[in-house]
């Protein structure tokens, strides 16, 4: 998870937006699975769930740096 942490600081606003849309659409995806019983690996759903909070956080991080 750290080397994924690492990766995600080293991108711009822009790539974070559009890793934050690709994980969401992942999310939506993973969530219609686990309803219609066809998701295995229910952990998926932590991970990803993660995910999308590191990216939200690395965007607000920028965004208070830019201002202060």
């Amino acid at each position: 998870m750290n080397k994924e942490l690492v990766d995600l600081r080293k991108k711009d606003l822009k790539q974070l937006n559009a890793e934050l849309i690709s994980a969401r659409e992942s999310q939506f995806g993973l969530r219609i699975k686990h309803k219609t019983g066809q998701l295995n690996e229910t952990s998926e759903l932590r991970k990803i769930r993660k995910k999308i909070a590191m990216i939200k956080t690395i965007i607000n991080e920028n965004k208070l740096k830019d201002k202060g």
